[in-house]
Protein backbone atom coordinates (compact mmCIF):
# COMPACT_ATOMS: atom_id res chain seq x y z
CA UNK A 1 0.00 0.00 0.00
CA UNK A 2 1.60 3.50 -0.91
CA UNK A 3 2.68 5.42 2.39
CA UNK A 4 1.85 9.00 2.68
CA UNK A 5 3.79 10.85 6.32
CA UNK A 6 2.15 14.02 7.23
CA UNK A 7 4.43 16.36 9.35
CA UNK A 8 3.15 18.46 11.77
CA UNK A 9 4.86 22.20 11.47
CA UNK A 10 1.92 24.67 12.45
CA UNK A 11 3.53 25.37 16.40
CA UNK A 12 4.83 28.60 17.17
CA UNK A 13 7.24 27.56 19.79
CA UNK A 14 6.55 30.14 22.47
CA UNK A 15 9.26 28.33 25.26
CA UNK A 16 12.02 28.85 22.05
CA UNK A 17 12.16 32.76 22.81
CA UNK A 18 12.66 33.38 19.31
CA UNK A 19 11.32 35.30 16.22
CA UNK A 20 11.77 32.20 14.55
CA UNK A 21 9.31 29.57 14.03
CA UNK A 22 9.83 26.18 16.43
CA UNK A 23 10.53 23.88 13.16
CA UNK A 24 12.75 25.77 11.99
CA UNK A 25 15.68 26.44 14.26
CA UNK A 26 18.90 24.64 13.49
CA UNK A 27 19.94 21.36 14.65
CA UNK A 28 23.28 20.60 13.36
CA UNK A 29 23.57 23.79 10.79
CA UNK A 30 19.37 23.04 9.62
CA UNK A 31 16.13 23.34 10.48
CA UNK A 32 14.21 20.47 12.60
CA UNK A 33 11.51 20.23 10.19
CA UNK A 34 14.33 19.13 7.50
CA UNK A 35 15.61 16.33 9.24
CA UNK A 36 12.23 14.70 9.50
CA UNK A 37 11.78 15.63 6.05
CA UNK A 38 15.11 13.68 5.33
CA UNK A 39 13.93 10.65 7.29
CA UNK A 40 10.70 10.34 5.72
CA UNK A 41 12.58 10.44 2.03
CA UNK A 42 14.95 7.81 3.50
CA UNK A 43 12.06 5.78 4.70
CA UNK A 44 10.71 5.18 0.83
CA UNK A 45 7.62 7.47 1.69
CA UNK A 46 5.57 7.81 -1.18
CA UNK A 47 4.40 11.36 -0.74
CA UNK A 48 5.32 13.94 2.14
CA UNK A 49 2.84 16.41 3.74
CA UNK A 50 3.91 19.26 5.67
CA UNK A 51 1.41 20.96 7.91
CA UNK A 52 2.14 24.70 8.27
CA UNK A 53 0.65 27.26 10.08
CA UNK A 54 2.53 30.25 12.04
CA UNK A 55 5.41 31.97 10.42
CA UNK A 56 4.36 30.03 7.46
CA UNK A 57 6.15 31.87 4.83
CA UNK A 58 9.39 31.21 6.50
CA UNK A 59 8.77 27.72 6.77
CA UNK A 60 7.76 27.26 3.39
CA UNK A 61 10.49 29.42 2.09
CA UNK A 62 12.78 27.39 3.94
CA UNK A 63 12.19 24.16 2.51
CA UNK A 64 11.24 25.95 -1.17
CA UNK A 65 13.74 22.80 -2.52
CA UNK A 66 11.98 20.07 -1.55
CA UNK A 67 9.46 17.78 -3.03
CA UNK A 68 6.42 18.57 -0.76
CA UNK A 69 2.94 19.00 -0.18
CA UNK A 70 1.62 22.05 1.53
CA UNK A 71 -1.43 22.28 3.83
CA UNK A 72 -2.19 25.44 5.94
CA UNK A 73 -3.77 25.24 9.26
CA UNK A 74 -4.96 28.61 10.05
CA UNK A 75 -5.72 28.18 13.76
CA UNK A 76 -4.10 26.11 16.08
CA UNK A 77 -6.81 23.69 17.17
CA UNK A 78 -4.73 20.33 18.71
CA UNK A 79 -3.07 17.68 16.62
CA UNK A 80 -6.30 16.02 15.28
CA UNK A 81 -7.30 19.52 13.52
CA UNK A 82 -3.71 19.73 11.89
CA UNK A 83 -3.98 16.02 10.77
CA UNK A 84 -7.25 16.88 9.08
CA UNK A 85 -6.49 19.84 6.65
CA UNK A 86 -3.63 17.24 4.64
CA UNK A 87 -6.15 14.53 4.49
CA UNK A 88 -8.04 15.82 1.42
CA UNK A 89 -5.30 15.16 -0.93
CA UNK A 90 -4.25 11.65 0.56
CA UNK A 91 -6.39 8.58 -0.91
CA UNK A 92 -8.69 6.54 1.32
CA UNK A 93 -6.48 3.27 0.85
CA UNK A 94 -3.00 4.83 1.31
CA UNK A 95 -1.60 4.46 4.70
CA UNK A 96 -0.73 7.62 6.63
CA UNK A 97 2.05 8.07 9.25
CA UNK A 98 1.71 10.81 11.46
CA UNK A 99 5.12 12.93 12.24
CA UNK A 100 6.10 15.56 13.98
CA UNK A 101 8.91 18.99 13.07
CA UNK A 102 10.02 19.37 16.38
CA UNK A 103 10.56 15.23 16.59
CA UNK A 104 14.22 15.40 14.45
CA UNK A 105 15.67 12.64 14.85
CA UNK A 106 13.16 10.14 14.09
CA UNK A 107 14.69 7.26 12.56
CA UNK A 108 13.77 6.07 8.78
CA UNK A 109 13.90 2.47 10.23
CA UNK A 110 11.08 3.38 12.67
CA UNK A 111 9.33 5.04 10.12
CA UNK A 112 9.18 1.99 8.16
CA UNK A 113 8.19 -0.39 11.01
CA UNK A 114 4.99 1.48 12.15
CA UNK A 115 3.55 1.84 8.61
CA UNK A 116 4.00 -1.50 8.52
CA UNK A 117 2.61 -2.42 11.40
CA UNK A 118 -0.83 -0.56 10.25
CA UNK A 119 -3.44 -1.99 7.55
CA UNK A 120 -7.37 -1.63 6.21
CA UNK A 121 -7.90 -2.38 9.96
CA UNK A 122 -5.59 -1.96 11.88
CA UNK A 123 -4.31 1.50 13.68
CA UNK A 124 -0.32 1.60 14.66
CA UNK A 125 1.26 3.84 17.32
CA UNK A 126 4.65 4.37 18.12
CA UNK A 127 5.29 4.29 21.73
CA UNK A 128 8.49 4.62 24.32
CA UNK A 129 8.82 3.73 28.01
CA UNK A 130 10.28 6.97 29.38
CA UNK A 131 11.85 7.46 33.62
CA UNK A 132 10.34 10.53 33.24
CA UNK A 133 7.06 10.26 31.12
CA UNK A 134 6.51 13.99 32.61
CA UNK A 135 4.22 16.06 29.95
CA UNK A 136 3.94 12.95 27.63
CA UNK A 137 -0.30 10.83 27.03
CA UNK A 138 -0.20 7.58 28.50
CA UNK A 139 -0.71 4.33 26.74
CA UNK A 140 -3.76 2.76 28.18
CA UNK A 141 -3.98 -1.24 28.21
CA UNK A 142 -5.91 -4.40 29.18
CA UNK A 143 -5.23 -7.23 30.87
CA UNK A 144 -4.13 -8.91 27.42
CA UNK A 145 -1.79 -6.22 26.77
CA UNK A 146 -3.79 -4.59 24.00
CA UNK A 147 -3.64 -0.89 23.19
CA UNK A 148 -7.21 0.47 24.43
CA UNK A 149 -5.72 3.99 24.31
CA UNK A 150 -4.10 7.41 25.05
CA UNK A 151 -4.45 9.95 28.25
CA UNK A 152 -3.03 13.14 27.97
CA UNK A 153 -1.38 14.26 31.15
CA UNK A 154 -3.76 17.04 31.55
CA UNK A 155 -6.33 14.59 31.56
CA UNK A 156 -4.69 11.70 33.39
CA UNK A 157 -5.87 10.61 36.72
CA UNK A 158 -3.18 9.64 39.60
CA UNK A 159 -2.95 5.98 38.85
CA UNK A 160 -2.48 7.08 34.84
CA UNK A 161 0.05 9.19 35.77
CA UNK A 162 2.07 6.18 37.23
CA UNK A 163 2.39 4.67 33.83
CA UNK A 164 5.65 4.74 32.56
CA UNK A 165 4.82 4.07 28.59
CA UNK A 166 3.94 6.68 26.92
CA UNK A 167 2.60 8.35 23.00
CA UNK A 168 5.30 9.42 21.00
CA UNK A 169 2.59 10.89 18.72
CA UNK A 170 3.44 9.18 15.72
CA UNK A 171 1.02 7.35 14.31
CA UNK A 172 -0.13 5.19 11.14
CA UNK A 173 -3.38 4.74 9.72
CA UNK A 174 -5.11 3.94 6.43
CA UNK A 175 -6.57 7.49 5.21
CA UNK A 176 -10.21 6.15 4.79
CA UNK A 177 -10.40 5.25 8.64
CA UNK A 178 -8.32 8.05 9.94
CA UNK A 179 -10.66 10.33 7.66
CA UNK A 180 -13.81 9.60 9.55
CA UNK A 181 -12.34 8.77 12.99
CA UNK A 182 -10.83 12.70 12.89
CA UNK A 183 -14.57 13.38 12.19
CA UNK A 184 -15.94 12.22 15.39
CA UNK A 185 -13.31 13.54 17.96
CA UNK A 186 -14.22 16.23 19.72
CA UNK A 187 -12.32 19.27 21.75
CA UNK A 188 -14.05 18.64 25.41
CA UNK A 189 -11.02 18.22 27.33
CA UNK A 190 -8.54 20.79 29.43
CA UNK A 191 -7.41 22.59 26.38
CA UNK A 192 -10.27 22.66 24.22
CA UNK A 193 -7.97 21.02 21.07
CA UNK A 194 -9.02 17.91 19.14
CA UNK A 195 -6.23 15.58 20.26
CA UNK A 196 -5.07 13.00 17.56
CA UNK A 197 -4.67 10.55 20.51
CA UNK A 198 -8.28 10.36 20.77
CA UNK A 199 -8.24 8.04 17.29
CA UNK A 200 -7.14 5.09 19.26
CA UNK A 201 -10.24 4.98 21.82
CA UNK A 202 -12.59 5.14 18.25
CA UNK A 203 -10.18 2.77 16.82
CA UNK A 204 -10.96 0.21 19.69
CA UNK A 205 -14.62 1.12 19.82
CA UNK A 206 -14.53 0.01 16.00
CA UNK A 207 -12.74 -3.07 16.48
CA UNK A 208 -9.76 -2.04 14.82
CA UNK A 209 -7.01 -3.74 16.26
CA UNK A 210 -4.33 -1.02 17.79
CA UNK A 211 -0.49 -1.99 17.37
CA UNK A 212 1.94 -0.35 20.12
CA UNK A 213 5.37 0.19 17.90
CA UNK A 214 7.97 0.73 20.13
CA UNK A 215 10.43 3.10 19.01
CA UNK A 216 14.36 1.78 18.97
CA UNK A 217 15.35 4.49 21.41
CA UNK A 218 13.98 6.83 23.90
CA UNK A 219 16.25 9.78 22.29
CA UNK A 220 14.74 9.51 18.29
CA UNK A 221 10.96 10.41 19.87
CA UNK A 222 11.99 13.30 22.29
CA UNK A 223 10.16 16.57 21.39
CA UNK A 224 11.87 19.58 21.29
CA UNK A 225 10.48 22.82 23.41
CA UNK A 226 13.02 24.84 24.34
CA UNK A 227 16.68 25.35 23.85
CA UNK A 228 17.71 23.45 26.74
CA UNK A 229 16.14 20.26 24.51
CA UNK A 230 17.51 21.65 21.17
CA UNK A 231 21.04 21.13 22.92
CA UNK A 232 20.47 17.40 24.43
CA UNK A 233 19.55 16.91 20.63
CA UNK A 234 22.39 18.46 19.44
CA UNK A 235 24.50 16.30 21.40
CA UNK A 236 22.40 13.04 20.82
CA UNK A 237 22.90 13.87 17.32
CA UNK A 238 26.44 14.39 17.61
CA UNK A 239 26.90 10.99 19.50
CA UNK A 240 25.07 9.27 16.74
CA UNK A 241 26.90 10.57 13.44
CA UNK A 242 30.32 10.12 15.74
CA UNK A 243 29.58 6.20 16.19
CA UNK A 244 28.93 5.93 12.02
CA UNK A 245 32.19 7.68 11.47
CA UNK A 246 33.69 5.76 13.56
CA UNK A 247 32.34 2.72 12.05
CA UNK A 248 33.18 3.73 8.76
CA UNK A 249 37.19 3.62 9.95
CA UNK A 250 37.70 7.27 11.63
CA UNK A 251 39.25 7.88 14.86
CA UNK A 252 38.06 10.50 16.99
CA UNK A 253 40.47 11.81 18.92
CA UNK A 254 37.50 12.78 21.23
CA UNK A 255 33.70 11.44 19.50
CA UNK A 256 32.46 14.50 22.15
CA UNK A 257 34.06 17.59 20.67
CA UNK A 258 33.13 17.04 17.00
CA UNK A 259 30.13 18.52 15.29
CA UNK A 260 28.71 16.84 12.21
CA UNK A 261 26.21 19.11 10.09
CA UNK A 262 25.38 16.90 7.00
CA UNK A 263 26.16 13.50 4.94
CA UNK A 264 29.96 12.52 5.63
CA UNK A 265 31.78 9.60 4.22
CA UNK A 266 34.99 8.35 5.50
CA UNK A 267 37.79 5.93 4.53
CA UNK A 268 39.78 3.54 6.45
CA UNK A 269 42.27 4.72 9.15
CA UNK A 270 41.30 8.37 9.21
CA UNK A 271 42.37 10.55 12.45
CA UNK A 272 39.93 13.65 13.00
CA UNK A 273 41.49 15.19 16.20
CA UNK A 274 39.11 17.84 18.54
CA UNK A 275 37.29 20.66 17.50
CA UNK A 276 36.67 19.72 13.94
CA UNK A 277 33.48 20.62 12.34
CA UNK A 278 32.10 19.02 9.25
CA UNK A 279 29.16 20.79 7.29
CA UNK A 280 27.86 19.62 4.28
CA UNK A 281 28.57 16.57 1.84
CA UNK A 282 31.80 16.07 3.18
CA UNK A 283 34.25 12.84 1.72
CA UNK A 284 37.24 11.80 3.94
CA UNK A 285 39.93 9.61 2.01
CA UNK A 286 41.96 6.79 3.64
CA UNK A 287 44.19 8.12 5.72
CA UNK A 288 43.41 11.39 5.55
CA UNK A 289 44.41 13.32 9.32
CA UNK A 290 43.06 16.45 10.28
CA UNK A 291 44.19 18.85 13.08
CA UNK A 292 42.24 20.11 15.86
CA UNK A 293 40.21 22.99 15.16
CA UNK A 294 39.41 22.45 11.68
CA UNK A 295 36.08 23.45 9.48
CA UNK A 296 35.12 21.62 6.80
CA UNK A 297 31.81 22.25 4.63
CA UNK A 298 31.30 20.31 1.09
CA UNK A 299 34.23 19.38 0.37
CA UNK A 300 36.79 16.71 -0.92
CA UNK A 301 39.74 15.35 0.81
CA UNK A 302 41.75 12.37 -1.32
CA UNK A 303 43.44 9.41 0.56
CA UNK A 304 46.69 10.78 3.06
CA UNK A 305 45.52 14.41 2.76
CA UNK A 306 47.02 16.05 6.22
CA UNK A 307 45.04 19.54 7.35
CA UNK A 308 46.85 21.16 10.34
CA UNK A 309 44.73 22.76 13.16
CA UNK A 310 42.59 25.84 12.74
CA UNK A 311 42.50 25.72 9.00
CA UNK A 312 38.95 26.44 7.08
CA UNK A 313 37.64 24.42 3.94
CA UNK A 314 35.19 25.13 1.87
CA UNK A 315 33.74 24.00 -1.63
CA UNK A 316 37.25 22.93 -2.45
CA UNK A 317 38.87 19.54 -3.79
CA UNK A 318 41.99 18.62 -2.49
CA UNK A 319 44.19 15.32 -4.39
CA UNK A 320 45.93 12.53 -2.73
CA UNK A 321 48.95 13.26 -0.38
CA UNK A 322 48.15 17.37 -0.25
CA UNK A 323 49.20 19.24 2.65
CA UNK A 324 46.85 22.13 4.07
CA UNK A 325 47.50 24.81 7.10
CA UNK A 326 48.02 25.84 9.43
CA UNK A 327 45.42 29.00 9.59
CA UNK A 328 45.10 27.91 6.08
CA UNK A 329 41.80 29.15 4.11
CA UNK A 330 40.32 27.55 0.97
CA UNK A 331 37.53 29.33 0.14
CA UNK A 332 34.78 27.70 -3.00
CA UNK A 333 36.66 26.98 -6.18
CA UNK A 334 40.11 25.57 -4.68
CA UNK A 335 41.55 22.31 -6.65
CA UNK A 336 44.55 20.90 -5.07
CA UNK A 337 46.45 17.96 -7.29
CA UNK A 338 48.32 15.62 -5.73
CA UNK A 339 51.07 16.43 -3.24
CA UNK A 340 50.04 20.31 -3.59
CA UNK A 341 50.85 22.68 -0.35
CA UNK A 342 49.28 25.50 1.02
CA UNK A 343 50.90 26.35 4.06
CA UNK A 344 50.10 28.89 7.20
CA UNK A 345 47.85 31.97 6.36
CA UNK A 346 47.60 31.22 3.24
CA UNK A 347 43.69 31.82 1.10
CA UNK A 348 43.39 30.84 -1.83
CA UNK A 349 40.30 30.82 -3.56
CA UNK A 350 38.79 29.47 -6.99
CA UNK A 351 42.24 28.38 -7.82
CA UNK A 352 44.14 25.17 -9.45
CA UNK A 353 47.11 24.48 -7.60
CA UNK A 354 48.94 21.93 -9.84
CA UNK A 355 50.97 18.52 -8.85
CA UNK A 356 53.52 19.33 -6.31
CA UNK A 357 52.82 22.85 -5.90
CA UNK A 358 53.23 24.84 -3.00
CA UNK A 359 52.33 28.24 -1.47
CA UNK A 360 54.22 27.72 1.80
CA UNK A 361 53.03 31.14 3.88
CA UNK A 362 50.91 34.20 4.06
CA UNK A 363 49.58 34.56 0.25
CA UNK A 364 46.27 35.02 -1.62
CA UNK A 365 46.07 33.21 -4.80
CA UNK A 366 42.73 33.75 -5.91
CA UNK A 367 41.12 32.98 -9.58
CA UNK A 368 44.70 31.10 -10.37
CA UNK A 369 45.60 28.24 -12.48
CA UNK A 370 49.28 27.35 -11.20
CA UNK A 371 50.90 24.68 -13.16
CA UNK A 372 53.17 22.03 -11.25
CA UNK A 373 56.23 21.82 -8.99
CA UNK A 374 55.57 25.93 -9.00
CA UNK A 375 56.69 27.75 -5.58
CA UNK A 376 54.93 30.68 -4.22
CA UNK A 377 56.69 32.59 -1.61
CA UNK A 378 55.51 34.49 1.08
CA UNK A 379 53.37 37.79 0.69
CA UNK A 380 52.41 36.83 -2.93
CA UNK A 381 49.44 38.33 -4.20
CA UNK A 382 47.34 37.84 -7.34
CA UNK A 383 45.81 41.09 -7.70
CA UNK A 384 42.17 39.83 -9.33
CA UNK A 385 39.93 42.12 -8.95
CA UNK A 386 39.63 45.93 -10.40
CA UNK A 387 36.50 46.84 -8.62
CA UNK A 388 34.51 45.66 -11.11
CA UNK A 389 35.37 42.05 -12.65
CA UNK A 390 37.38 39.38 -11.68
CA UNK A 391 40.62 38.75 -13.63
CA UNK A 392 42.53 35.20 -14.14
CA UNK A 393 46.33 34.48 -13.44
CA UNK A 394 48.17 31.52 -14.88
CA UNK A 395 51.52 30.34 -13.72
CA UNK A 396 53.47 27.73 -15.89
CA UNK A 397 54.97 24.23 -14.59
CA UNK A 398 57.98 24.80 -12.12
CA UNK A 399 57.78 28.79 -12.11
CA UNK A 400 59.35 30.44 -9.04
CA UNK A 401 57.65 33.04 -7.67
CA UNK A 402 59.72 35.35 -5.27
CA UNK A 403 58.28 36.91 -1.66
CA UNK A 404 56.53 40.17 -1.16
CA UNK A 405 55.52 39.73 -5.63
CA UNK A 406 52.14 40.76 -6.62
CA UNK A 407 50.31 39.48 -9.64
CA UNK A 408 48.30 41.89 -12.09
CA UNK A 409 45.67 39.85 -13.44
CA UNK A 410 45.47 39.17 -16.19
CA UNK A 411 48.48 38.38 -16.56
CA UNK A 412 50.76 35.17 -17.19
CA UNK A 413 54.18 33.83 -16.19
CA UNK A 414 55.61 30.94 -18.19
CA UNK A 415 56.97 27.69 -17.36
CA UNK A 416 60.20 27.55 -16.05
CA UNK A 417 59.95 31.60 -15.46
CA UNK A 418 61.47 33.15 -12.35
CA UNK A 419 59.93 36.32 -11.13
CA UNK A 420 62.27 38.18 -8.49
CA UNK A 421 61.07 38.95 -4.76
CA UNK A 422 59.42 42.49 -4.33
CA UNK A 423 58.47 42.70 -7.89
CA UNK A 424 54.75 43.59 -9.31
CA UNK A 425 53.77 42.27 -12.33
CA UNK A 426 51.19 43.62 -14.50
CA UNK A 427 52.97 42.41 -17.76
CA UNK A 428 53.35 38.62 -18.95
CA UNK A 429 57.11 37.10 -17.74
CA UNK A 430 57.79 34.80 -20.29
CA UNK A 431 59.33 31.10 -20.02
CA UNK A 432 62.95 29.98 -18.89
CA UNK A 433 63.76 33.95 -17.85
CA UNK A 434 63.97 36.02 -14.59
CA UNK A 435 61.58 38.91 -14.55
CA UNK A 436 62.30 41.58 -11.91
CA UNK A 437 59.71 44.52 -11.51
CA UNK A 438 61.23 47.05 -8.88
CA UNK A 439 61.26 50.48 -7.90
CA UNK A 440 64.60 51.57 -8.20
CA UNK A 441 65.92 52.03 -4.40
CA UNK A 442 66.82 55.85 -2.96
CA UNK A 443 68.85 56.76 0.68
CA UNK A 444 68.11 60.48 1.09
CA UNK A 445 71.62 61.57 3.25
CA UNK A 446 70.57 63.59 5.88
CA UNK A 447 66.69 63.20 6.26
CA UNK A 448 65.30 63.52 9.59
CA UNK A 449 61.83 61.96 11.30
CA UNK A 450 59.20 64.55 11.78
CA UNK A 451 58.88 65.10 15.76
CA UNK A 452 55.96 65.60 18.30
CA UNK A 453 55.38 69.52 18.95
CA UNK A 454 55.88 70.13 22.38
CA UNK A 455 52.55 71.64 24.24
Amino acid sequence: MPVEIVILAAGEGTRMRSDLPKVLQPLAGRPLLEHVVDAAEAAGCDAIHVVYGFGGDQVQAALGGRDLHWAHQAEQLGTGHAVAQALPGIQDDNIVVVAYGDVPLIEPETLRRLAGSAAPDALAVLTATFDNPSGYGRILRDGAGRVTGIVEQKDASAEQLAIEEVNTGLVAAPAGRLRDWLGRIGNDNAQGEYYLTDIVALAVADGVEVFGETAGSVAEVAGINDRAQLATAEARLRERRAAELMHQGATLADPARIDIRGPVSSGRDVFLDVGVVLEGRVEIGDRVRVGPYCVIRDSILEADTVVLPHSLIENSHAGPGCSIGPFARLRPGTRLAARAKVGNFVEIKNTELGEGSKANHLSYVGDTTVGRDVNIGAGTITCNYDGANKHRTVIGDRAFIGSGVELVAPVEVGDDATVGAGSTLAKDAPSGELTVARARQKTITGWKRPEKKKR
